[in-house]
């Protein structure tokens, strides 16, 4: 094991890469245009120190918001492109109209320009280069994959449209067949895994193997002695929800247990109360916006929805409980007569002005209404109608553990999943659901709130 092994960054330590360097070339850019123009609107002493920092604190969340950080698009020079313009326009809006914590807007207008163009400048130079070299296959983490080979073919789809940066160049058949070629990757004999691992510069081994007890003495052996090395060794569904932030509900067996260890923040007293403070916060700005916009809303109903305005559903709540839904009515009337139907893409009964308000999440508003009676959270699972319920709860397994805490008008599942209109999809949204309840904190949540922010700019909604 002694040739040197390839380097990589793993997803957390790009975004940590993408939001050091966008500050660092940012400021290197500004300094650069003070240097080289007659430009003093922005600099940075002992006195006005804070004006770095809100700059930052401002480039950080609006990267977020416009999707900078996104390390799928981060690899597109025409995804990157766009989300810096709409990144660099709203920061200096922002930084330009919070004079208290920022410099005085200056005499000269010229100043703003330049300040504008150096932002820009400095993020699509950095940008650029990360797309180039960082994002190149030269950077790729290599993983060899120890499994049954009927489920090679399920794992590479999974991890390879997790993260491109992520190839599995190699298999180890847990059966111990025949060597041969399994998906276009190499399959590898037991006694060659060392020597694979140098030739090839592996970074890491993933077992996924049902049953433990597949696995070849043999191969164990070799296993325990990379591990002694201190080589990387991961179960499959560790890896697959460290990239996919999903837990991987239709990989889980009998021991069920492992898979489950749920955050503290469920039951954690002090968490619960602010995010108790915060729902009701939420709720009371979020129906002073709805006054606001409901002489629109109710001119577009009159005209192209032609009905009652508001349309009440029964929903499955915390701990199975029934509770009864408030939405602006975005179908034509009597869109059930015949019993539940799963809505779809594009679904027909959804009227041109109800369309409109779900791109924009503007049908959601009503919900702040739940949110203040308590039957729902800002942040959590959708609610789910109980006929629903009871057939994906007979088909999907731990699908009633959703229930554990409150739904919500926003969560995990809703920012990262475009429409839920099947089983399939259903379980898709479970596992995000459920890494959800797995991992819910006060990061989480901010993540969750700042996405949301960016589900209604770019108008996803469903």
């Amino acid at each position: 094991m002694g040739k040197k092994r390839s380097v990589h960054f793993n997803i957390s330590e790009r975004k940590i890469l993408l939001r050091t360097f966008d500050v660092f070339f940012v400021f290197l850019s500004l300094f650069i245009i003070s240097e080289s123009f007659a430009f003093d609107y922005f600099y940075v002493t002992e006195e006005n120190w804070t004006w770095a920092l809100v700059l930052a604190v401002y480039l950080s969340v609006f990267g977020t918001v416009f999707e900078l950080y996104d390390l799928q698009k981060a690899s597109r020079k025409d995804a990157v492109l766009a989300n810096i313009l709409l990144t660099v326009s709203v920061t200096v809006l922002c930084y330009l109209l919070t004079p208290f914590f920022t410099p005085f807007l200056p005499a000269n207008r010229l100043q703003i320009l330049y300040f504008f163009l150096a932002i820009i400048l400095g993020l699509t130079v950095w940008r650029l280069a990360y797309i180039g070299f960082v994002a190149s296959p030269r950077f790729y983490k290599k993983a060899l994959l120890v499994g049954d080979s009927c489920n090679v073919g399920k794992v590479l789809q999974e991890l390879g449209s997790s993260d491109p940066n992520y190839k599995i160049v190699g298999f180890v058949n847990c059966g111990g067949e025949k060597p041969e070629e399994v998906f276009g990757l190499q399959e590898v004999v037991v006694k060659d895994i060392h020597e694979v691992i140098k030739k090839q510069q592996i970074s890491e081994i993933v077992v996924s193997c049902y049953n433990s007890d597949t696995i070849h003495p043999d191969l164990y052996h070799h296993l325990i002695t990379l591990l002694e090395r201190g080589f990387p060794i991961k179960e499959y569904t560790q890896v697959y929800e460290e990239m996919t932030y999903r837990v991987p509900v239709q990989f889980v067996g009998k021991d069920f247990y492992k898979y489950f260890p749920f955050s503290r923040s469920n039951h954690n007293k002090l968490y619960l109360f602010f995010q108790r403070i915060f729902d009701l916060l939420f709720a009371v700005v979020g129906l002073l916006l709805a006054v606001f916009f409901l002489p629109f809303i109710l001119f577009g109903n009159m005209l192209a929805n032609r009905g009652p305005l508001f349309y009440k559903q029964e929903r499955v709540g915390k701990n199975g409980k029934h509770f009864h839904i408030l939405k602006f009515r975005t179908m034509v009337e009597n869109a059930e007569k015949n019993g539940a139907v799963w809505a779809s893409k594009n679904d027909a009964r959804v009227t041109p002005f109800g369309r409109f308000m779900r791109r924009c999440r503007l049908d959601e508003v009503p919900q702040f209404y739940n949110i203040l009676l308590g039957d729902m959270s800002f942040i959590g699972p959708r609610p789910e109608r109980p006929s629903f319920v009871k057939e994906l709860s007979e088909v999907i397994p731990f699908y009633e553990t959703r229930h554990i805490i409150k739904p919500g008008l926003t969560g995990w599942a809703q920012v990262l999943v475009r429409y839920g209109a099947s089983v399939e999809d259903s379980l898709l949204k479970l596992q995000y659901d459920l890494y959800y309840i797995k991992h819910r904190s006060f990061f989480l949540d901010a993540k969750i709130f700042l996405k949301t922010l960016s589900t209604v700019v770019y108008y996803r909604g469903q």
